[in-house]
């Protein structure tokens, strides 16, 4: 027998804040409590971000190798938690997996943001909808992932980390290649997207905001603005100056928008 993984106890949860509780599933990197939209966040919700299995000093069991493996421990994770309802936001490869949480209608969801979310496949099979992560040069990606690079904020977090690893310690060298690893394990096949997913969408049932910034050259405002018309009655919002990384490069105006869905 296979022993399962139990999220509240062996992931690594980042936890701040007091208020209605607000679940965040990370993109290509963990977050830690001093990036700024965290910050402000806690002010007025209470955040519950855990780290995906195989991220930061989150444990990976051999069992744990598909998206659908983390869908179902995230399902058991909001099922632990001690609230009755919950905001559940994802970001990037994050946003697929709160689409496919959603999809599957967990009791307690009461809202779902997805921020600049991939997860659906809209083109041909000749296009391509979803920047290749891990073929594109280090360089092109760091530029297709930012409006403007200089508003990386320090450490291991967003796309293109690897033009900027002098700025990284040992440890946070460590970190993300072990959160790269684990994205290409769950993401390489099909490219960070599940080909059914965009026919099932309709079944989320709870107000639904997707967020975009205006910049993204990983996934297109075009693309995002059509996952939207997916969800019924999702509101589409885009923020300008921004890239696939909207929650880091402009911090203030992400929170001002999530604050204006939730209330």
């Amino acid at each position: 027998m296979v022993a399962a993984l139990d999220p509240l106890r062996e992931l690594e949860i980042l936890r701040c804040g007091s208020g209605p509780p607000l679940v965040i599933l990370h993109g290509p990197n963990p977050y830690r409590r001093d990036l700024p939209f965290i910050e402000d966040l806690c002010q007025s919700v209470t955040v519950i971000a855990p780290s995906h299995p195989g991220f930061g000093a989150s444990p990976r069991p051999e069992h744990v190798d598909s998206v659908y493996d983390l869908v179902h421990l995230y399902q058991s994770l909001l099922d632990q938690l001690p609230f009755e309802r919950i905001t559940l936001i994802g970001l990037s490869f994050g946003g697929w997996l709160a689409a496919e949480i959603a999809v599957n209608r967990p009791a307690k969801l009461e809202r779902l943001i997805l921020v600049d979310a991939v997860g659906i496949k809209l083109g041909g099979r000749e296009e391509r909808d979803i920047l290749h992560l891990f073929n594109t040069p280090p360089r092109e990606l760091d530029r297709a992932s930012w409006h403007d690079p200089n508003k990386r904020p320090p450490g291991p977090f967003g796309l293109g980390w690897q033009m900027h690893l002098d700025d990284l310690s040992d440890a946070e060298m460590v970190q993300v290649a072990r959160s790269w690893d684990a994205l290409c394990l769950y993401g390489w096949r099909p490219h960070l997207y599940n080909p059914r997913l965009k026919f099932w969408l309709h079944r989320v049932s709870v107000p639904t905001c997707v967020i975009w910034g205006a910049s993204d050259g990983v996934v297109s405002p075009t693309y995002g603005a059509a996952y939207a018309r997916l969800i019924p009655n999702a509101r589409f919002e885009v923020i300008d100056e921004a890239g696939h990384h909207p929650e880091l490069e402009q911090p203030r105006a992400f929170v001002d928008c999530l604050r204006e869905f939730l209330q």
